[in-house]
């Protein structure tokens, strides 16, 4: 399963940061950096939140219920919209009160202002969205939270975060890979990949990016 920074590296990617940089006016260096610290971020609220039935159910139902799926096939027109909107409600959604913190977080550690951190998210949002939704159509999820080959939601979502079932079945070198990353990212030591864990691993100096390029030899 593609990660985060397969997206953001891929033309695609590529497309997003130019079109957030433009919408939001920071340079696409800047834009990669914030979105590299950001995306890890929502991605470890939804986590979070699909820990329980309740917050499961809603994902699923904002996932599934066709709403964002097609907005990747029409990004100028994403740019052009509402978009901001749509990604404030979201942001409430996945974040809640923690909204502010990694805005602050980010900004410490990017040099971007937090008011344009706050701009990016609100983007960042609905194409998380949108992307995630296009991952569950390919993987067969279902209203229960399962997929096809027997995974479920929480594979999705670690997925992105470079775990999921996906990593667990892999060759050996793979699965060392996935659990070491798994030791790195849970910064609380809980044993569990969540919000705190996903922004306090992002927003350290080189982000998440810097941490699964040190995993994987990469400068």
């Amino acid at each position: 399963m593609a990660g985060l920074m397969d997206l953001l590296n891929s033309d695609l990617g590529k497309q997003i940061i130019s079109g957030v940089s433009g919408q939001v006016g920071t340079s696409e260096g800047e834009t990669s950096s914030v979105l590299a610290s950001v995306l890890p971020s929502l991605v470890g609220g939804m986590m979070n939140n699909a820990s329980t039935p309740e917050g499961q159910s809603g994902l699923l139902g904002a996932l599934l219920g066709g709403k964002h799926g097609g907005l990747l096939d029409n990004l100028s027109g994403m740019f052009g919209g509402d978009v901001e909107e749509d990604g404030g409600k979201i942001l409430g959604h996945v974040l809640g009160g923690n909204q502010e913190n990694v805005q602050n977080e980010v900004s410490q550690n990017t040099g971007v202002s937090s008011d344009k951190i706050a701009m990016i998210m609100k983007i960042a949002a609905p194409i998380l969205m949108a992307y995630l939704a296009k991952q569950a159509q390919g993987s067969g999820l279902n209203n229960n939270g399962t997929t096809a080959n027997g995974g479920g939601l929480s594979d999705i979502l670690g997925g992105l975060l470079g775990g999921g079932q996906a990593q667990q079945q892999a060759p050996a070198p793979s699965s060392m890979r996935g659990s070491i990353l798994t030791s790195m990212l849970d910064q609380d030591g809980d044993g569990q990949l969540g919000l705190g864990d996903a922004v306090a691993a992002a927003t350290k100096k080189g982000g998440l990016g810097g941490l699964l390029g040190n995993l994987f030899g990469k400068k």
